[in-house]
C-alpha cells in the first residue's frame, strides 16, 4: 500500500469508533490503488493498516459484489440478474452481451479489454434490467440496446 493510501485508510480508521468499521470503505480504496481488484497483498496491507486479520478482509471482499478478488478488464460490464430485472429480460441482456464481446458472463477478453459479470442486485429494480458499465448504471437496458453499448465501449479505446 503506498503512503497516500496508508494515510487515506487511517483517516478512514478515525472516523469509526471500531477498525472493523472501515474495512469496507479501506478495501475500496486499495481496490483503485490495485488496478480495480483485490490481489491478496491488498488484503494483507489492508489489514495491517487497520489492525484486523487478512482473513477478516478477504471474508467482507468475498461477500461485497463490488469488490472483487480476480483481475478485471479496463471496462466493466455487470447486468443486474435479480427477480426484477431477471422479469424484464436480464438473460436477454448478459446473452447480447456474451454475443458482441465474445465472452461468456464471469470472464474477461483475451486483450483485457473487457470484462462480464452478473450481480444480484444493483439497486434499480423499478428501471430493471440495470446494467453498470464501470460503475456508471445504465437503466432499463434491453437485448437491442446491446450493440450500441458495445460500440460506445470499443470508441473509448479508441
Amino acid at each position: 500500500m503506498t503512503t497516500a493510501i496508508y494515510s487515506r485508510v487511517q483517516k478512514l480508521r478515525k472516523q469509526y469508533p471500531e477498525p472493523t468499521s472501515a474495512v469496507l470503505p479501506a478495501l475500496r480504496l486499495a481496490q483503485e490503488e490495485h488496478g480495480g481488484w483485490l490481489p491478496p497483498e491488498a488484503l494483507r496491507e489492508v489489514a495491517d493498516a487497520l489492525d484486523v486479520t487478512p482473513a477478516f478482509c478477504l471474508s467482507i471482499a468475498s461477500f461485497y459484489d463490488q469488490l472483487r478478488l480476480e483481475p478485471v478488464g479496463r471496462h466493466l460490464v455487470e447486468v443486474c440478474t435479480n427477480v426484477s430485472c431477471a422479469l424484464a429480460g436480464a438473460q436477454q441482456v448478459v446473452e447480447a452481451f456474451e454475443r458482441g464481446l465474445g465472452i461468456s458472463a464471469g470472464t474477461t477478453s483475451a486483450d483485457g479489454g473487457f470484462t462480464l459479470g452478473t450481480v444480484e442486485c444493483l439497486g434499480g429494480c423499478g428501471w430493471a434490467t440495470v446494467v453498470a458499465i464501470d460503475n456508471r448504471h445504465r437503466l432499463r437496458v434491453q437485448a437491442e440496446d446491446v450493440a450500441g453499448i458495445i460500440e460506445e465501449l470499443h470508441a473509448r479505446e479508441a
